[in-house]
Formats: structure tokens, sequence, C-alpha cells
């Protein structure tokens, strides 16, 4: 699933699926509509248009599992590889619309949905560092949290900052999510099932 230009970046997700899914490449530019109307048993949309109605559908390929309050995708630029995102189901733009249990659910799974991918990025990346976390809202207006892999390996200029110091080299075409991603989104999603049973 592609998330609008985010300011984060280029927002994509893939599903817990065996299959291995194609590559994706889909426009940075997208906007979408505030929520899905999708029901499961509707007719079948396409991911880039309603990210939320394909994850319900089981039809996105970038979903890496349903947490207690959405869907945790990989992103679609992988400049930082591991970048994930979860998208809230609901009809919520920013935390402070949600009454105050469901405000601290959700971001329970983003760091829920954080500890998967550091346990994923540290497994194969010696320089993995740490993650950061974004709830932004500033080009979708949707409720969704940004989770980022950090290393060792970045620039120090930009390793010392936030994720959006890279500017528009994060959507550059080498790094779109494509099936290159496999394997690390396969342990992403292995890792989450862990860290959600533990949870």
């Amino acid at each position: 699933m592609i998330m609008p230009d985010c300011p984060s970046a280029t927002c994509s997700n893939f599903t817990t699926c065996t299959i291995t899914h194609p590559a994706i490449t889909v426009g940075a530019q997208q906007k979408w509509g505030k929520l899905s109307t999708t029901e499961p048993d509707s007719v079948a949309v396409d991911f880039r248009e309603d990210p939320i109605g394909a994850a319900r559908q089981g039809t996105n390929p970038t979903v890496l599992g349903r947490m207690s309050t959405g869907w945790a995708i990989m992103a679609n630029t992988q400049h930082l590889p591991g970048y994930c995102i979860l998208m809230y189901d609901g009809d919520a733009d920013q935390l402070t619309e949600l009454p105050v249990d469901e405000r601290v659910a959700f971001m329970r799974d983003v760091v829920l949905l954080g500890e998967a991918v550091e346990r994923a990025c540290r497994a194969v990346d010696s320089g993995f560092l740490r993650i950061n976390y974004e709830v932004l809202g500033n080009t979708w207006p949707h409720l969704h949290g940004h989770v980022h892999a950090r290393y060792w390996w970045e620039p120090e200029e930009l390793r010392i900052g936030p994720v959006y110091l890279y500017g528009a080299q994060r959507a550059d075409p080498q790094h779109q999510l494509d099936s290159r991603h496999n394997d690390l989104r396969t342990r992403i999603a292995e890792s989450l099932r862990q860290v959600l049973d533990e949870n």
C-alpha cells in the first residue's frame, strides 16, 4: 500500500502470507480519501486507491499483519531497510480524536511493530542502530504511525537527525519496495507474529 506523499516518506505495505509478491511500483504523489468504507465482502478494490479497504479484503500485498488498532504494512520506499507503517483502521485524523484508551492502544501497536522491525533488521544487518517513531499526518489526513529502522552506516550528519533530512533521495526508484525485500518482509512479518504472541 502506498501512503500518499507523506512528509515522512511514501508509504506502502505487504501481507503475512507465504506468497512471494511481485514488485510494487506506485507513484509517490497518490492521494487517498479520509477513510475507506470498503467492507471485506464488497467488490475488490485496488490497494493503491484504497489501502485500508484492500487490507480488509486481504488483497493489499504490502500488509504484514493485522494489529489491534490497524494494519502493519511495509513502506513503499526501503531507503532505510525495514521502514514500516501502522495504518489506523478507523475514522481518525489524529490521536486526539480517539478516546484515551484507543490512543494508548494505537501507540502500543506502533511500539510493538517497532519491536518486530528491530528484531528482523538486527538479525540481517549488523549495522542496525535503533528504531525511530513518528506520527505525523500532515499530508495524508488519516491516523498512521511510521517506524523507521536506523543504521550505523548512515552518513553521520543524517544519522543524527530525523529521516526527512534525506529529502528526495528517499523516493528514488532504486529504493522502491520490490522482490529484493521479500526476505526482510518475511522476517518482519514473522517477528510481528512473535511479538504479538508474547504481548
